[in-house]
């Protein structure tokens, strides 16, 4: 079978990682999947809830614990008794190992499915440590629990509604996947029978070796000469020069010089060498048009007092240019909008890479609806009358063999999770009412489809952070409890559902029985709810002046602020104040008009040129591609894009056969390598005993700059503009 080209994936991309034949017979899930996959995942999870309270603080990615796992997996086959046990006549008489084989391809990808949906810290957790720490309001264990198990498993549900359109056509690609569909294959070498491949080094060695050379390579621009990270080197010859450094600053700029050498800043929007060419390039023109033309020309004309902040930053500001300080437009014990205080104080400023942000996500949100009805919209349809839309590749036909998950286990896992989130915000006191739980979980609902295809075309995400905070801002205004938990219920079913899609179709490409991978997902996501309460509960006991600025083990809560903030300005002063008829930046819902508009002319154009050779305009693509910003800033763009250029079209183009077999586990090696570095650099150097740290001209150039210190165009006065 894996011999006939006409029983492989019609793309190459998908040829050139998974591989084509299946054995059924290979035992899933067995005795030590589940001790080294939940071991790891409780593991993961735990130090990651803690990470989240700590800065800085690095991550431990699912791809670390895929690789900690397959010699723990080879070490389990190595030690575990073959011998079979059988079970009583009143348990089923089934036969089981410990050891029913070598460690084998589908029981490491069961125990990544459970790395991916579980080691992140949950959204929700943010909104119970503001609840506690910045609105003194305790509600306790349960109601923490009950919330971050309804916001992580209620999108569990959602995704399996979406799999005919989502997983199984063979057009959904999902680049992320094709990385780790590599690097298992490689791991498992499988690669050397997927690919006749003309270089003479496998696919595992050069994994080694890449990741070898990135863990190494990371402790110059990590720790020994972190000038290599922070490349702003145009500003170093102008530090004291506000545009130069704004124009190609890294820190507060907008990434002209293009160059650096850290693959965490490069790869920290998405890996370049995972992203398709032509996505590449609708997120880099989308990236030009709006921060690198329009952002200058709004800043530097002043329009919205923007020169008096900072070109990139991630903060609002108040009218002198000082930080804003929401705590002084509050009051009361459970606090509460305070008008007058607000008219005494300040209206809150975006700065103008924040103002940019928020109009393509407004765009965005009616664009990638248009978008959906026009170029799937008839799929959609046939798919729900069950009309095949189009054949199936050989990966479809190899999951035949076995048994898909019924429609009514994930209804159950939807009606149960909603379930418990009514019981979060009746039983204690949210002030949200029932509806508005209703209208949260509407909105994945609603964006699941048009979010799932641009991510499995492009690997792009699409959020509902913006949309989340409007709504209960205009419809609960005044209450900042009930605008987090709408946003963390809307917002973390949408990641979450599409997060499980991901992985279904990873299962879907390396053969792994659906109901087994649905069983892993439920059972670590449950796991990983409990585990991070139970971190977050006992840090609270015993962790003194937690989230304080000036705490002693650095546990200042910065992902937290971040959150805090978002509540204060949508949950306390509200939409209407920003984005009403006759607010500052009003102006920017007629993006809504736009984004439901412009994908209209470039659908009409192909509908009447078909044949047309100009390249098709994704527009969602184009609008969402530099949404990431901030948190990222320019660097992260440019040179992501400039490596994206080298690996994706000249290599691509110019020597197919490595780029077919090289791409996507250098990818993968780069990630691991800087991943483990990045731990490394954090437990040995920074951690203990107060950290090492080297101060010379290498590691402290940047910091000289008016790029590093955010200084805007028109200097601060304590004067209101």
């Amino acid at each position: 079978m894996s011999n006939n080209q006409s029983l492989s994936a019609p793309y190459p991309e998908v040829r050139a990682s998974v591989s084509n034949i299946d054995d059924p017979s290979m035992p899933v899930l067995t005795f030590r999947m589940w001790i080294i996959g939940l071991s790891l995942c409780s593991i993961s999870t735990a130090l990651n809830t803690f990470f989240n309270f700590r800065f800085p603080a690095p991550t431990i990615a699912p791809l670390v614990l895929l690789l900690l796992s397959h010699p723990l997996g080879k070490f389990g086959a190595y030690i575990l008794p073959i011998k079979k046990y059988h079970l009583p006549h009143w348990l089923g008489s089934y036969e089981f190992s410990f050891n029913p084989g070598p460690w084998n391809i589908k029981e490491h990808v069961c125990v990544f499915l459970m790395a991916n949906v579980s080691v992140k810290p949950a959204y929700a957790i943010n909104a119970v440590v503001v609840t506690e720490v910045f609105y003194k309001v305790k509600l306790g264990v349960g109601f923490d629990l009950t919330l971050i198990l309804a916001t992580q498993l209620t999108g569990f549900g959602i995704a399996g509604f979406v799999r005919r359109f989502l997983v199984w056509p063979g057009s959904m690609i999902w680049p992320q996947n094709l990385v780790a569909c590599t690097l298992l294959n490689t791991l498992h070498a499988e690669d050397e029978t997927i690919i006749s491949a003309p270089c003479s080094i496998s696919r595992y060695k050069f994994f080694m070796l890449a990741s070898a050379a990135a863990f190494a390579f990371y402790f110059l621009p990590g720790f020994l000469f972190q000038a290599l990270s922070i490349f702003s080197y145009i500003c170093w010859m102008a530090p004291n020069n506000v545009v130069v450094n704004q124009l190609f600053g890294v820190r507060s700029g907008l990434g002209l010089g293009i160059l650096t050498f850290d693959w965490s800043q490069i790869s920290f929007i998405e890996s370049p060498l995972m992203v398709p060419w032509w996505a590449q390039v609708h997120v880099i023109l989308g990236f030009i048009l709006f921060y690198w033309i329009i952002a200058p020309i709004l800043y530097y004309s002043n329009v919205w007092n923007l020169s008096h902040l900072p070109m990139v930053s991630s903060i609002p500001y108040d009218n002198t240019g000082s930080h804003y300080n929401v705590s002084r437009i509050m009051s009361g014990a459970q606090p509460t909008f305070n008008a007058t205080a607000y008219a005494d104080y300040s209206p809150l400023y975006l700065p103008a890479t924040y103002v940019i942000g928020y109009l393509l996500a407004i765009a965005l949100s009616t664009c990638v609806l248009t978008h959906t009805i026009l170029h799937h919209g008839r799929s959609v349809i046939n798919n729900i009358r069950n009309v095949s839309v189009e054949e199936d590749d050989v990966h479809a036909k190899l999951m035949r063999h076995y048994p898909e998950v019924p429609n009514w286990w994930y209804a159950t896992c939807v009606a149960f999770f909603f379930s418990v989130a009514v019981l979060s915000i009746k039983i204690w006191p949210t002030g949200m009412p029932i509806w508005s739980l209703c209208l949260a979980v509407m909105l994945p609902v609603i964006y699941i489809l048009p979010s799932g295809f641009i991510y499995a075309f492009t690997g792009q995400t699409v959020t509902l952070n913006l949309i989340a905070e409007v709504i209960p801002g205009a419809l609960l205004p005044g209450n900042p409890l009930a605008n987090m938990i709408f946003k963390a219920y809307s917002v973390q079913s949408l990641a979450g559902a599409l997060c499980f899609v991901q992985d279904l179709k990873l299962g879907h490409y390396l053969k792994t029985p659906p109901r087994a991978s649905f069983l892993v997902q439920l059972v670590a996501t449950i796991l990983a709810c409990f585990t991070q309460v139970g971190v977050k509960t006992w840090l609270f006991a015993n962790v003194h002046d937690l989230c304080s600025v000036n705490q002693k083990d650095l546990l200042t809560c910065p992902r937290n602020e971040v959150m805090f903030t978002a509540s204060a300005v949508w949950g306390l002063i509200g939409p209407a104040r920003q984005f009403g008829r006759h607010a500052i930046y009003g102006p920017e819902l007629y993006a809504l008009i736009f984004g439901a508009i412009i994908p209209l002319p470039f659908w009409l154009y192909r509908q009447r040129f078909p044949d047309s050779k100009l390249p098709c305009i994704n527009m969602p693509v184009f609008l969402n591609g530099p949404s990431r910003i901030p948190p990222a800033t320019g660097i992260n763009y440019s040179s992501w894009f400039a490596v994206g250029f080298v690996f994706q079209y000249l290599i691509r183009t110019r020597n197919f056969a490595w780029w077919s077999k090289f791409n996507y586990i250098l990818s993968a090696a780069l990630d691991s390598g800087t991943g483990l570095s990045i731990c490394a650099v954090f437990f040995f150097l920074q951690f203990p005993a107060g950290g090492v740290s080297l101060n010379w001209i290498g590691n402290t150039i940047f910091t000289h700059t008016a790029d590093w210190e955010l200084k805007p165009f028109i200097p601060p006065s304590s004067t209101p503009f």
